[in-house]
């Protein structure tokens, strides 16, 4: 039995409880149904941007074993013995149905982004020149990668909670509400049934106390009807 105290104000309270309730789960299931449907464009988009990647790294790697091939381990030691370019990455965010996702900018130490070779040509083959710029490329697929990656990470946990929001709602709270309004509802009828019924009891008590004192009167006071001669 719903432990609530059966009374109008009480009834009042819960109802307005219950239309809250209900608006919140109606925004809350249009949240989730956003939310899922940015997060299926981000598995996509992070699904592509992998397989791209991967295979970028793969072709990287035959570049650097063919390099290493044709180079001495000395040689390319000292190729790579000092940068010459520098990559700054600046995080920010994104707000995205209250959910702030990761956004990365990047920024070159020079004002030329190819400029990424700190050797020179004279003594290095052209292997590692094709390795070096194709790991280059890959630099701002890389970190669209971990850009989404994040991104879908945090999605998928405000999807959760969103979803357990959803189902406290509709499964806990509302029917909770339900249930108490509905209790409420049946006592306050039943309440005023009871009255109605003694009402009516009280009505008849007066009515047969009334018809019983006319009685006594009459007894008391007979009425004397004169014969006509």
């Amino acid at each position: 039995m719903p432990t609530v105290n059966p009374t109008r104000m009480e009834l009042t309270r819960l109802k307005g409880k219950l239309s809250t309730a209900t608006r919140g789960h109606k925004l809350l299931k249009d949240k989730r149904d956003e939310l899922m449907r940015e997060f299926l464009d981000l598995v996509r988009e992070n699904k592509r941007l992998r397989e791209k990647v991967e295979e970028g790294l793969k072709e990287a790697n035959n570049n650097f074993v063919l390099a290493r091939s044709t180079m001495s381990d000395e040689a390319v030691r000292v190729a790579f013995m000092a940068s010459k370019q520098e990559l700054t990455v600046n995080v920010g965010s994104q707000n995205v149905m209250s959910v702030n996702i990761p956004k990365f900018t990047t920024q070159t130490r020079t004002s030329d982004e190819n400029d990424i070779y700190s050797y020179g040509f004279a003594f290095t083959s052209s292997d590692l020149d094709t390795a070096v710029a194709s790991l280059s490329e890959l630099q701002q697929d890389l970190i669209a990668l971990a850009e989404t990656e994040k991104s879908c990470q945090l999605m998928a946990e405000e999807i959760e909670k969103t979803r357990r929001r959803v189902n406290a709602l509709e499964h806990v709270m509302i029917p909770e509400y339900q249930k108490n309004i509905k209790y409420i509802t049946m006592k306050l009828d039943e309440n005023e049934r009871s009255s109605q019924i003694r009402l009516m009891k009280v009505k008849d008590m007066m009515l047969e106390q009334t018809h019983h004192y006319e009685e006594k009167e009459a007894e008391m006071h007979p009425v004397v009807v004169e014969e006509e001669e």
